[in-house]
């Protein structure tokens, strides 16, 4: 069932795949390795169209290293994720290690865990404390994208506000680039 979904996931995205939207994706997202050339909005109709969503294709799907299936991953994440928060979390924990580049980042940390940030607030604040330190840039970007996530929900704005301090001064950019969003966004 499983090989059966992701074999006709991935005929999609090559049938839709095309020089000029990598191009264009490349220049928006320029740490990319591995990638088709598949728009968004594709990618999005994928994600309705998979009739029985579970864990296993989305950790089948990240695995494969690629942009776009990194990107469903992420999405479909989002949309099983009330089905076992628990688990969410810790392929969340777990993805967060294998993040090269800002759009896969800021996908699975909004739109993975979006559904289950209510429920789950503490641990995904105790998650970002402990990435917020990481010597892995994108897990810093990481933790400060799912801050902001959390800012959304109501989330105690002083804690926030205190973490974010630790990376004020980041070497990294897109480290900064994500502290000053999320400053936007506790204004």
């Amino acid at each position: 069932m499983i090989n059966m979904q992701l074999i006709e996931i991935r005929k999609i995205l090559k049938s839709k795949s095309d020089l000029k939207t990598k191009r264009n994706i490349q220049k928006f997202v320029p740490n990319i390795k591995k990638q088709y050339g598949v728009k968004i909005s594709v990618l999005n109709e994928i994600v309705k169209k998979i009739k029985k969503p579970n864990f296993e294709l989305v950790e089948k799907l990240w695995s494969s290293g690629i942009f776009e299936e990194k990107i469903l991953a992420s999405k479909v994440l989002g949309k099983i994720s009330q089905i076992n928060p628990k688990k969410t979390l810790k392929l969340i924990r777990k993805f967060s290690k294998d993040i090269s580049d800002w759009a896969v980042c800021d996908t699975l940390a909004t739109q993975g865990i979006r559904k289950i940030v209510k429920e789950k607030k503490k641990e995904i604040f105790d998650l970002s404390r402990e990435l917020i330190s990481s010597k892995n840039f994108w897990q810093r970007r990481f933790a400060i994208v799912l801050l902001i996530e959390l800012s959304r929900q109501g989330f105690a704005k002083q804690k926030i506000e205190k973490l974010l301090k630790k990376v004020e001064n980041d070497k990294e950019d897109y480290v900064r680039k994500a502290g000053v969003w999320l400053k936007s966004e506790l204004k």
